[in-house]
């Protein structure tokens, strides 16, 4: 244990260890940064030697009531004396209670639980093709629905899709984002829906013009093609709202959440309107809205309610992007973004942002080569705020 150990040949050993388990014994996926963490809290994390960091990351827009909430620690730590794992095979109270929960904040009719968000695509797609009867999908350049081989099917990225050709959907078309008369001219009579972010992430924080996705509705309802949101990044108050879709006015058929959903812990939803639902045997999830999961987000709700986190995205986003703007810096093309949810666009690769940044106690994230991604947790202060803004301006 890190309290333990108090020299520093110590936690230098300890360091080395890690690094060393992870390359021997966990596949290599992932482009690490040469950072053990040990701590969080709040908007702040620690690693092993104790030196503390602003996490504008959050675990990739997932924990937005911040590191370890107080609580959702004490809703895990009440339901894990209780309950663990039961399956579907039986009704808990809790799950049905997270499930009235979730209709309530999204504006839906029922809910599937899963475990992930490219999980809540899968379903979302099984979902739209057995209620339409159709196989084909339209999705938007720059979208990233996922890693599984579905989701795949509907995300742009070459780097991503290449190696697993053929998708399992091959009756993918991909459009420009922001543009509604391209999808008019994608949908045929085979679509079974229309999969969009309504503001795209991992594609470099792309918001689109304010009537895009009305246009969208519109074309969907009159071509009888559902409409699929992926709200995984852009749910639980990340925007500013519950859901980024309020802040366009639009209600899509069916919508898939995950990321801040359990406040830290795994979890993943899809949820849809009408009469539209699987039917039994249809679809299924082992761990889907277990126990812990179920409490965790039940806590996170009411932690985003209690402590105003909605307006606080809002307040501290505009905050925050205002004194990004006002560096008024060359090689800054555009500060874009709603909420906490913001994209600075620089003139070259950003990857020496993130290390420099985190050097200085500031943790980063670049996307789409060029976008430093800023999605802190929401109870971000505006004076930890000033100091990432004093770290980007010093990169």
């Amino acid at each position: 244990m890190i309290e333990d150990i108090t020299g520093p040949q110590d936690l230098q050993a300890m360091y080395d260890s890690v690094i060393e388990k992870d390359s021997k014994y966990v596949m290599q996926t992932y482009g690490r940064q040469p950072l053990v963490l040990s701590k969080g809290r709040g908007a702040l994390v620690q690693d092993i030697y104790g030196k503390e960091y602003i996490d504008c990351v959050a675990g990739i827009a997932v924990n937005n009531v911040g590191h370890c909430h107080p609580t959702v620690v004490r809703a895990i730590q009440a339901q894990a004396e209780k309950l663990l794992h039961v399956s579907n095979l039986y009704y808990t109270e809790i799950q049905a209670e997270l499930a009235e929960a979730l209709v309530s904040v999204t504006g839906m009719e029922r809910v599937f639980f899963c475990n992930s968000g490219a999980e809540a695509m899968e379903g979302a797609m099984k979902l739209a093709r057995i209620v339409s009867g159709k196989s084909a999908f339209v999705a938007a350049e720059h979208s990233f629905h996922g890693r599984t081989i579905g989701a795949l099917s509907v995300t742009h990225k070459s780097m991503y899709r290449d190696p697993f050709m053929p998708p399992v959907s091959s009756e993918t078309t991909f459009v420009p984002y922001s543009d509604a008369n391209t999808i008019r001219q994608a949908i045929s009579g085979n679509t079974a829906a229309v999969i969009l972010e309504p503001i795209q992430g991992e594609g470099g924080v792309n918001i689109p013009n304010p009537e895009y996705l009305k246009e969208v509705r519109e074309i969907c309802d009159e071509t009888g093609t559902l409409l699929i949101f992926d709200e995984v990044q852009t749910g639980f108050g990340r925007t500013g709202t519950w859901f980024c879709k309020e802040q366009f006015g639009v209600e899509p058929d069916v919508m898939c959440m995950a990321k801040a959903i359990g406040g830290g812990f795994p979890m993943g939803a899809l949820a849809a309107r009408g009469e539209i639902s699987f039917s039994r045997g249809q679809h299924a999830s082992t761990f889907g809205g277990g126990p812990l999961a179920c409490a965790a987000a039940l806590a996170s709700i009411e932690a985003i309610k209690e402590e105003s986190l909605l307006k606080r995205s809002t307040e501290n986003g505009t905050y925050f992007m205002g004194k990004l703007r006002s560096m008024d810096r060359e090689d800054i093309v555009e500060v874009r973004g709603k909420g906490l949810m913001i994209g600075v666009e620089i003139k070259y690769p950003c990857s020496k942002f993130v290390d420099f940044a985190r050097e200085y106690g500031v943790l980063l994230n670049c996307t789409s080569d060029s976008v430093l991604r800023l999605v802190p947790p929401l109870v971000i202060t505006k004076d930890q705020i000033d100091t990432v803004v004093d770290v980007i301006e010093q990169a």
